[in-house]
């Protein structure tokens, strides 16, 4: 299900925000939780982990990528406009994002800040999300709180990887003209299809549904 759709869908922002009382109590011991537009984090780790190191490599799509992206089969289009995506976004060669209906995605906003997010997978579990600023040697931690995994608060339909040339090889080595015609669409919580000549690395995608209220991205240090 495409990501706007689903948000359309049977399970609206409301109801996940009621899914988790707890994650949303303003009672001096939980922190409170301001609902926003959704927001989606491209997410690494084993899946079956409630924390852990390494969101420094976490990134964020502050605005759905779905409706500005385009179709792999259009890449020689894309090309041809200098590679200037729907709503401004630029394609690079060199490291190039694609969904699962085979959209090609702008990439998302590197590193994620460090705050707490209120996540989901849009199943049953909305869980809160909490980012640490990076320590001395530039790693940042995470926790899900109420011992939810990474799995749990991973939006299963939304595929998405970030592919590269092999080591050495020329950027037109690998292309989205290359992915696999029959490849798509990609079944929830499959991964993605390789591409000739490319390496690939695939991202968990949460939804973020909302942001702890007055918390600046300042204030989260690396103990908080």
């Amino acid at each position: 299900m495409r990501r706007r759709v689903f948000l359309k869908a049977g399970i609206g922002l409301a109801a996940l925000t009621l899914a988790a009382p707890r994650a949303l109590a303003a009672d001096g011991e939980k922190p409170a939780f301001t609902t926003i537009p959704a927001q989606f984090i491209a997410a690494l780790g084993d899946p079956k982990a409630t924390e852990g190191t390494g969101a420094e490599a976490w990134g964020l799509w502050a605005v759905d990528p779905g409706p500005r992206g385009v179709r792999f089969t259009e890449y020689e289009a894309l090309k041809a406009s200098g590679g200037i995506g729907p709503g401004g976004w630029t394609f690079d060669p060199a490291a190039w994002w694609l969904e699962e209906n085979g959209l090609i995605m702008e990439a998302p906003s590197f590193p994620l800040p460090p705050r707490r997010y209120l996540v989901t997978g849009g199943r049953w579990t909305t869980a809160v999300l909490t980012v640490h600023a990076p320590d001395a040697g530039g790693a940042a931690r995470w926790e899900l709180s109420d011992g939810a995994t990474l799995h749990d608060v991973t939006h299963l339909g939304c595929r998405s990887a970030v592919y590269t040339p092999l080591a050495g090889a020329e950027p037109e080595s690998c292309t989205p003209a290359k992915a696999p015609r029959n490849a798509f669409r990609v079944d929830p919580g499959a991964a993605m299809p390789p591409v000739p000549g490319c390496a690939k690395l695939d991202y968990h995608v949460l939804i973020v549904i909302g942001l702890e209220a007055g918390k600046s991205t300042a204030e989260m240090s690396v103990r908080d």
